[in-house]
């Protein structure tokens, strides 16, 4: 019988070619666009999982509001991770990590460099605390002993063989010699770790030993043992407030309390995370790798789900439109004797064989398109043809895909009454356009809703790209690790200077682009009370650091040479002025120490207060922050003159290669590492276009099939209008009016629905625009557009066909 049925499918389908390449086609473009959201969504939800016990691993993080500043860090203290493991009996192991940065590598023994952008520290439990094998040395013993390291494959590779690895020494930034002492494998593109290429003990490095309890520079991981849940643990990790916390603070604020700090409005909270959800659940300052989002996730599972529910949805319309062209074929079927439940079968068959057709372009067009798919998304995924499950889930979905795809058209067509369809009365027995009305408005709601979203985010992007910054970031050449250059740094700076393409130069290590930066705590002179505290970031600049960035001064004065004063000079923004409660001239000649609890302390004397400039991202507000001049040479900003990159980097290039023989020369535009700040918010705008593109296909490839179905049905009611003086125009706005009225109310239902999501996703943006009436006339705009162009080709033809053939159509 199932032979029968298949049979009687194809011949059926290929009566219908015009029918059978839509459905196919829409149906395969949704197949295949929600194979790779599949896939995309897979791999962000497996992130971390592959580690050992990852279920028992979790994040110790800090809240922390001091000094007027709010901190969410994923960061503590150093001595916190021992001390959990000393008392926390609920604990089998921890293991520390601190961000290290970039640094220059060398074999011993060579004269040339080459540059590994991610290195941290690590404690000796790293490798067996993840599960970590590697390819050479002993994981246990890896990282026991000062000044050694372990390096990936990759990393490794660039200075000798992996066989021959142990042993070897390496020359950090041309002064420190360190062991390797282990190869590792390159680390899954899915976890956390997956930037880092090399690993330095932390043993030997001093701070880690210190018992600096509020100075959070250390990722803290624990494992819990089997059985223990992570309440056990949240309330000791509470304890350590007064047992640990408070008793190392009260040495520079002898009176305080965890009464009075509360009673102040400052609070220092530990809280944890589970290992599996940092990537799409954590957005802290100083993460150690960059996450993505859970709002991402579930914002493109709908798109991929909506994709083939689109695809779906224009196979239960057509079919129920054509359902006239097949009722005589019911009827019969039914005169000769076939009850309900094989009809139902019959047309439930049909669904199937064009999905499964479906299915099989679909994979063709996945692994065509995902190439493009994994530059655009920043992954490197495959299709998993070797795992049994794949097959298993593209199998089972194609299944369920026919039977919601066929289930209405099927049991809607077998209830055809034979009689009437027989007499020739189908035309107005059969129905259905109430549902395929409905279904063609969600279609255009769902494809307004992803126009919406994509507006919003392009125009989000485009907000940042114009904001006034608080300084210039267009023409501005960053040079790295300036340090490689000896002690000829400020004689390269002044070569550099003379350069007739170069407008300015700054030499320091900050640079108001995201990086890892601390707040420290400074008083004013005569008041060391917690409860004045101002909490601050530092820099430490050179004298040409604001005019190379044109940063504006609103009070007092800039750095000037020809005072030896300023070395304890120092500039503070808008911001600290805010916290200090002063106004701008009232701040100058103001004295701040950070020296807590000396006898002398150090003061800094304010001599002029800066305009805010955004020195995080734009999700964050921006925090008090100081300038004061200091030695931090491992960048170099350079002002170049308009029109002159080209030999303005080859003279850079000349000069350092003359004073920096054999290290390499690294340079970035300050406009491009403002812009990977937000790289994910440009991924997700492309990847939010080309679907958007992909479900108005969809909608579009429906509505011809109903617009050609709608002309054909109203062949004679066309011929009558011309006879008795209807013009083309007049018959193509008819035939297109009836179907803009289901756009329109597409449109009405969609503007709410896209507007509450997208102000939900601009919440992640301290500075965001404001969604104004403009996207929603665009989104209503396009839309209506494309229905014109889709329909009024078929109503066009309809329109001016001869009336005479038109009346002869039975």
């Amino acid at each position: 019988m199932f032979r029968n049925y298949l049979k009687i499918a194809w011949r059926s389908l290929k009566k219908q070619p015009f029918f059978t390449f839509l459905n196919t086609f829409s149906l395969t473009i949704g197949i295949a666009g929600g194979m790779l959201i599949s896939l995309y969504v897979y791999d962000e939800l497996s992130f971390d999982k592959m580690f050992i016990d990852s279920d028992r691993i979790y994040r110790i993080n800090a809240d922390i509001k001091f000094g007027g500043a709010v901190m969410n860090i994923a960061e503590t203290g150093a001595p916190m991770a021992g001390t959990i493991l000393n008392d926390f009996s609920q604990v089998e192991n921890v293991t520390r990590i601190r961000n290290r940065g970039s640094l220059l590598i060398r074999k011993s023994g060579t004269e040339e460099n080459t540059k590994e952008d991610q290195v941290a520290f690590a404690d000796s439990t790293l490798f067996d605390f993840f599960g970590i094998n590697l390819l050479v040395g002993d994981s246990r013993t890896a990282l026991t002993e000062p000044n050694t390291m372990v390096l990936t494959k990759t990393a490794a590779e660039k200075h000798f063989s992996i066989n021959n690895a142990l042993g070897q020494t390496l020359l950090v930034n041309n002064e420190d010699t360190y062991t390797v002492t282990g190869v590792m494998d390159d680390l899954p593109k899915n976890s956390l770790l997956r930037d880092h290429s090399l690993f330095m003990a932390l043993a030997g490095y001093d701070d880690a030993q210190q018992m600096l309890w509020t100075s959070h520079n250390y990722f803290t991981f624990i494992k819990l043992i089997p059985g223990a849940t992570i309440e056990d643990f949240k309330a000791p990790l509470h304890s350590m407030l007064e047992k640990y916390i408070f008793p190392y603070v009260q040495q520079f604020y002898p009176g305080i309390t965890a009464e009075s700090f509360a009673a102040s409005g400052n609070y220092l909270r530990y809280s944890t995370i589970p290992l599996t959800d940092i990537h799409l659940h954590s957005n802290r300052h100083h993460e150690l790798s960059a996450n993505s989002s859970i709002q991402n996730v579930y914002i493109l599972s709908f798109i991929g789900l909506f994709l083939i529910v689109l695809a779906s949805v224009n196979f239960m319309n057509l079919s129920t439109a054509y359902s006239l062209k097949r009722a005589k074929e019911v009827g019969i079927r039914k005169t000769l004797g076939s009850d309900r439940s094989q009809l139902v079968w019959q047309f439930l068959t049909e669904a199937g064989l064009i999905s499964f057709i479906s299915l099989l372009m679909a994979v063709g067009i996945a692994v065509l398109a995902l190439p493009f798919f994994n530059e655009l998304s920043g992954k490197s995924m495959t299709l998993p043809f070797a795992a049994p499950y794949f097959w298993i889930i593209l199998l089972s979905a194609t299944i369920l895909l026919s039977l919601f795809s066929g289930s209405y058209p099927a049991f809607f067509m077998s209830k055809f009454v034979a009689a009437k369809v027989l007499k020739g009365s189908g035309q107005s027995s059969i129905g259905g356009g109430g549902v395929r009305n409905s279904l063609v408005v969600f279609q255009f709601a769902i494809s307004v809703i992803l126009i919406v979203a994509t507006l919003v985010v392009f125009q989000q992007l485009n907000f940042i790209q114009g904001k006034d910054l608080g300084y210039t970031k267009d023409q501005i050449l960053v040079i790295d690790d300036v340090y490689a250059t000896g002690n000829q740094i400020e004689a390269f700076k002044e070569e550099v200077q003379q350069l007739g393409q170069v407008a300015n130069v700054s030499l320091s290590g900050y640079l108001p682009t995201p990086s890892f930066r601390q707040d420290n705590g400074f008083f004013k002179e005569g008041s060391t009370e917690q409860e004045n505290a101002l909490q601050m970031q530092n820099w430490q600049v050179d004298h040409d650091y604001i005019s190379t960035l044109n940063m504006e001064l609103i009070a007092g004065r800039d750095f000037d040479k020809r005072y030896p004063s300023d070395s304890t000079g120092m500039i503070i923004n808008e911001s600290a002025l805010a916290i200090l409660g002063l106004k701008p001239e009232e701040a100058l000649g103001l004295r701040l120490s950070q020296d807590l609890g000396e006898e002398n302390p150090d003061f800094y004397k304010v001599i002029g207060v800066v305009k805010n400039f955004h020195f995080e991202s734009l999700r964050e507000d921006i925090g008090a922050l100081s300038l004061s001049l200091g030695s931090s040479s491992s960048t170099m900003a350079v002002r170049i003159k308009s029109g002159d990159f080209p030999n303005a980097i080859e003279g850079i290039a000349s000069i350092w290669t003359k004073m920096a023989p054999g290290q390499p020369f690294n340079y970035r535009f300050m406009e491009d590492s403002f812009n990977r700040v937000y790289e994910s918010e440009q991924k997700l705008g492309q990847i939010f276009m080309v679907f958007t593109v992909l479900s108005i296909m969809i909608a579009c490839l429906g509505l011809f099939g109903l617009a050609a179905f709608n002309a054909q049905k109203r062949t004679k009611e066309i011929g009558i209008r011309k006879v008795l003086g209807a013009s083309v125009g007049q018959i193509t706005l008819r035939l297109t009016t009836d179907f803009l009225k289901m756009v329109g109310i597409s449109i009405l239902i969609a503007i709410p629905i896209g507007w509450y999501a997208m102000n939900k996703w601009l919440e992640d943006f301290t500075y965001r625009i404001e969604i104004g009436w403009s996207i929603f006339a665009y989104a209503a705009f396009l839309a209506i557009g494309i229905a014109i162009l889709t329909v009024s080709y078929q109503s066009i033809k309809a329109a001016i066909k001869n009336p005479s053939q038109s009346l002869s159509t039975e």
